[in-house]
């Protein structure tokens, strides 16, 4: 770990971004040229202090995780991430294992939707980050650990899970998951987080196995679906899809006509926030 070169490059890269860059306003008159520390530890969801000792060269080598949290919070592009990593005394992540990495030009569409729900997702259907609107919608999904990460996962694992859905709806979304699943495990491979997934998923769940077996391959959402809210009840909503050209993240795009019942239904999920709506987040495969 070479702490003197970390503490400069962070240092370096928050100075070199707007508050406007990364989804924030710009606020009043700033002392501090670029993002504050605090609003750095806040974008990678870390405490301030340990945010300044890295800047500061006095912390302990920080993990994976919080090397991508930071990749992500400072707009990395790929060859900035790999030099944060190895500076830190890690390995680059490999290209296609480097999906907790939001893709730079993704989280630029994503820092200016403000007034709708959006979420970038990996080809496993897992939230890298989400808006405060997605968060409304669907629940906080910053909480999930290992597989549970993955909502083809806990599609097949929490039937609170499929709430989310209206039960018409259900057996169609069943499909989808598991031609999402198998479009990823073509492209990762058999001994890949994706393999992982379909084996663990292979034995916990027979609604899966027999899918799986179907051998249906798809990469592609729906342009119209219906969502449930658990206070505010069914939503119609447009579904636009926005993928990267590996096709390993996804930025989703939710909208409503405006004027109608469903588009009011979204201006008040911006006002009541996600505190109180879903005990557990759900992500939807459009």
């Amino acid at each position: 770990m070479d702490r003197a070169s970390l503490a400069a490059f962070l240092r370096r890269r928050r100075e070199a971004l707007r508050p406007e860059d990364v989804g924030l306003p710009p606020g009043a008159r700033r002392r501090t040229q670029g993002l504050r520390r605090e609003e750095v530890a806040s974008l990678a969801v870390m405490s301030t202090d340990y945010y300044t000792r890295l800047e500061q060269q006095r912390a302990p080598q920080p993990s994976g995780q919080i090397l991508a949290s930071l990749a992500r919070a400072l707009r990395l592009a790929d060859d900035e991430r790999d030099y944060l990593y190895r500076i830190a005394g890690h390995n680059a992540p490999a290209s296609l294992s480097a999906s907790a990495q939001v893709a730079p030009a993704l989280l630029r569409v994503l820092d200016r939707l403000d007034d709708t729900p959006a979420l970038v997702l990996t080809d496993l259907a897992e939230t890298l980050v989400q808006n405060r609107m997605a968060a409304a919608l669907f629940g906080d999904a910053s909480h999930h650990t290992g597989l549970a990460r993955s909502a083809i996962y806990r599609w097949f694992t929490d039937p609170g899970e499929r709430s989310v859905y209206p039960e018409a709806d259900r057996e169609r979304q069943s499909r989808a998951q598991v031609a999402n699943l198998r479009a990823a495990y073509g492209l990762r491979g058999r001994q890949s987080r994706a393999g992982e997934l379909v084996r663990t998923l292979q034995k916990a769940n027979e609604e899966f196995a027999e899918l799986w077996e179907r051998h249906e391959v798809a990469k592609r959402f729906e342009d119209h679906k219906t969502l449930v809210h658990p206070e505010l009840g069914e939503i119609e909503l447009d579904c636009q899809a926005l993928f990267t050209e590996d096709q390993s993240q996804t930025l989703l795009v939710l909208t409503a006509v405006p004027r109608t019942e469903d588009h009011e239904k979204l201006r008040m999920l911006a006002s009541l926030g996600p505190a109180g709506f879903a005990e557990a987040s759900r992500t939807p495969v459009c």
